[in-house]
């Protein structure tokens, strides 16, 4: 795929081995993002990006002179019946351009080529992913919703709200729960009456998702404060 933004030209490829160089930078924009979040995600090497190019479980953007400009990976879960779009970045410079969507447009279509028949699903704190998300058909969802294979959950130590997830024994926590299901009939009324509630009332959903952050990080400090009272 190519796209041309206000004269940049962006290259949306599936990566390979021969993009395997850009995989320290990657990790390294993946790293300096979610402290700038105050979030966390699921720590990742160079190498293991490298495998998922090699894999071809992965979608690189770049531009026209071969900059990286952006990146997103596929990874299975509970025996391949559910999937994940994990670790999509954009590198600063090019996070005016919508590119984040065009990449998410891209590693949604490999991972329905990959895994046609599995569920694909996402966890996030962001109102534009979400939006994103809802323009290629997922749903909000419960967290039971998910899979239930410990290897995604112990991805989520590496956040600074680890803590929230599991008092609320994996329940619940600051992030939103969102969910693509091939096998939902797409004629299926109350389905698709849901997907377009859920556009219209995008803004007041984001609304919610902040009293819910507000909420769960004050319950958390108070507890903390309550702790280091006994300790």
């Amino acid at each position: 795929m190519q796209a041309n933004m206000e004269n940049i030209s962006f290259q949306i490829l599936v990566a390979d081995a021969s993009h395997k160089s850009y995989a320290e930078q990657i990790t390294e924009e993946m790293a300096n993002s979610a402290k700038a979040r105050g979030t966390g995600i699921a720590k990742r090497s160079p190498a293991y990006i490298v495998t998922k190019m090699e894999e071809g479980k992965a979608v690189i953007a770049l531009t026209s002179d071969g900059k990286w400009a952006g990146f997103c990976y596929i990874e299975a879960w509970g025996h391949g019946n559910y999937v994940a779009n994990s670790g999509l970045i954009v590198a600063p410079d090019y996070r005016k351009y919508g590119l984040a969507r065009m990449i998410k447009r891209e590693i949604f279509k490999l991972s329905r080529k990959k895994y046609p028949e599995s569920k694909i699903f996402g966890l996030t704190t962001g109102a534009a992913v979400m939006k994103i998300n809802s323009e290629l058909g997922y749903i909000p969802v419960a967290y039971s919703d998910l899979t239930d294979d410990n290897e995604f959950w112990k991805g989520c130590q590496s956040c600074v709200n680890y803590e929230i997830l599991m008092s609320k024994n994996r329940q619940n926590c600051l992030c939103t729960a969102m969910l693509y299901d091939p096998q939902a009939k797409k004629n299926h009324t109350e389905d698709l009456a849901l997907r377009q509630d859920f556009k219209k009332e995008l803004k007041l959903f984001d609304r919610w998702v902040r009293l819910k952050k507000y909420v769960m990080l004050k319950l958390s400090k108070s507890k903390d404060s309550v702790m280091s009272i006994f300790l």
